[in-house]
């Protein structure tokens, strides 16, 4: 059996915008998945496929301004 990994990116958002981001990446399937690492701080962590950096990184930049405040899309 082969075993998949997935890589791990960290970043720090504000915390009122995690169930945003949730909604966002749960809409691309396979693409990421993510889970708070520390709630109060607003660090999360981004599991995804290695062959999917590309697209993940493309959607993570147009959407990064309303991560960090309280701006809507």
């Amino acid at each position: 059996m082969t075993e998949k990994r997935l890589d791990e990116l960290y970043l720090r958002i504000s915390f009122k915008r995690f169930h945003f981001l949730k909604f966002i990446l749960e809409g691309y399937d396979n693409l990421a998945i993510l889970s708070s690492y520390d709630c109060s701080a607003g660090l999360v962590v981004i599991r995804y496929p290695g062959a999917m950096i590309g697209e993940l990184m493309q959607l993570l930049g147009q959407i990064a301004g309303s991560l960090t405040g309280e701006a809507e899309i």
